[in-house]
């Protein structure tokens, strides 16, 4: 994938709660090319903190590097489809957030920033494909946030989306998860936080502590054993990866970012998916457990959502979906050869 972003703009942009963002700016990166028919798009959604460079071996990402699922000759074949991979609307990476100018003030929107739902990111998204000339999706993907990004496409344009993956992920969002009020409590106690409007870089520091918090919670120690035996090895290069993440987070989204992934619940609306689902769960994944899949096992049936589940062996926890890319790419890989009519959805194994 370029690591080069192109930039998708649009003026005076309501979102659901009624407020009006004066520019959507959205961020994205592209590998490979759209057909003529405009149907041979994958969109592959990002994590909570992470962007499109989720895609770049190596990357820092919480969720774990997907360079060994997406490319040439790979599961998803970037010599058959045209990946789009967007930075959600909310974020730091490029896309409008509480980090960019507000043009009525001259200044960041930190806390200011609207407030924000999933609706509203896949409709950013969707300005972004028709734009693009997309007229159809061969597959929406992700992992953790961005299997709730992947599944809100199903719902909200059944029409359009011919194959789900959704990884590390669920059809809401589980207690637990993410916290915006704690979170903002925590910021607000920070002096740097200047009332929601922080200085850039003023919070670097508590942000690497947070985000060491996180990736040991992810399961990072497994992913990093075999390459760094030694624990005083490990933790240096766990907190090189915060830090270089701190520098590149506004930690206004956090906030809004935690705020859209509370909100999100589409298991009224698991009825309104015509497109087969892949989920995939990784078995040490805290965050989101097999037990919680069995819990929504009686919904997606009962919606008649032709779903299928896989669960990884995996002891990296919700780094599993690409740090163990290996164990679930040639499922990946058929789910997206097999046209989706043709699709034998088995949903929990017997």
């Amino acid at each position: 994938m370029s690591t080069a972003l192109h930039t998708h703009r649009r003026r005076d942009v309501r979102l659901a709660s009624g407020a009006v963002l004066p520019e959507l700016c959205t961020a994205y990166a592209t590998q490979g090319r759209l057909d003529g028919d405009g149907a041979n798009a994958v969109l592959v959604l990002h994590g909570y903190t992470t962007g499109p460079d989720m895609l770049q071996p190596g990357a820092s990402v919480a969720e774990g590097s997907w360079s060994a699922l997406v490319g040439p000759g790979r599961a998803i074949d970037t010599e058959r489809w045209f990946i789009v991979c967007p930075n959600m609307l909310g974020s730091s990476y490029g896309s409008t957030g509480p980090g960019s100018v507000d043009p009525r003030t001259g200044r960041p929107y930190g806390i200011d920033f609207p407030r924000t739902t999933m609706a509203d990111v896949v409709a950013a998204q969707k300005a972004l494909l028709d734009d693009l000339g997309v007229r159809r999706i061969a597959a929406v993907v992700g992992p953790s946030l961005g299997g709730y990004q992947a599944l809100q496409w199903g719902v909200s344009h059944p029409g359009m989306v011919d194959r789900i993956v959704s990884a590390v992920s669920a059809p809401f969002n589980p207690p637990g998860v993410v916290d915006s009020v704690g979170l903002l409590a925590r910021l607000a106690a920070q002096p740097a936080w200047n009332g929601g409007h922080p200085e850039p870089h003023a919070l670097d520091d508590w942000l690497t502590a947070l985000r060491v918090d996180t990736l040991r919670r992810y399961g990072i120690d497994d992913e990093l054993a075999t390459r760094l035996p030694h624990a005083a090895d490990r933790a240096a290069e766990v907190q090189r990866l915060a830090r270089q993440w701190a520098q590149g987070f506004h930690p206004g989204a956090l906030v809004t970012l935690a705020q859209v992934a509370e909100s999100f619940d589409v298991r009224p609306q698991l009825a309104a998916l015509r497109a087969p689902l892949l989920l995939v769960i990784s078995r040490s994944d805290q965050l989101f457990s097999p037990a919680l899949v069995r819990s929504v096992a009686p919904l997606l049936d009962a919606a008649g959502v032709r779903w299928s589940y896989s669960e990884l062996d995996s002891d990296k926890g919700h780094l599993a979906s690409g740090a163990d890319a290996g164990l679930w790419a040639p499922l990946l890989g058929r789910f997206m050869a097999t046209a989706p009519g043709d699709w034998v959805s088995w949903g929990l194994p017997a």
